[in-house]
């Protein structure tokens, strides 16, 4: 999905066209509009739980949805291809995440995309808070990928 700002004469057709990817501007509205709050609470949160040994892991998985949640347009999560040693280690992991925190943290977003979809306007933004649901509910063994443009 492309935007076209304004033609710009071109020696082969008469016109070229100057395109900035809709997800850029969906980006910038994003961050504006609170996606940069969202930001900073999860790398907050994820300097803090690396600030003890143990909670390393889960702090990196705070940065990793921190990212996320500040470029959420054109981007995807999905589950990682991993060695079948690790499968049971990231369930392991996942839960003690919903136990301390995940569950509130995928309600909080869930509510959001509701609240978000109830208005015409707010519905890409809603869609992106159910993105953060699904990252939420299991970061260990996800990992975000850009969308193809």
């Amino acid at each position: 999905m492309y935007i076209y700002l304004y033609p710009v004469k071109n020696q082969t057709d008469g016109f070229q066209k100057n395109e900035v990817d809709m997800s850029v501007i969906m980006n910038l509205l994003w961050a504006v509009l609170g996606g940069i709050v969202v930001f900073a609470f999860y790398m907050l949160g994820g300097i803090a739980l690396c600030f003890t040994i143990i909670g390393i892991p889960w702090g990196f998985q705070c940065f990793k949805m921190g990212i996320f949640a500040l470029f959420p347009f054109g981007s995807e999560t999905r589950m990682r291809q991993a060695p079948d040693n690790t499968e049971l280690l990231n369930v392991i992991l996942n839960v003690i995440w919903l136990v301390f925190g995940g569950l509130q943290l995928v309600i909080l977003h869930f509510i959001l995309g509701v609240l978000l979809c109830v208005t015409i306007i707010g519905i890409p933004f809603g869609i992106q808070h159910f993105k953060m649901v699904k990252l939420g509910f299991m970061p260990f063994g996800r990992e975000v990928i850009d969308l193809p443009a």
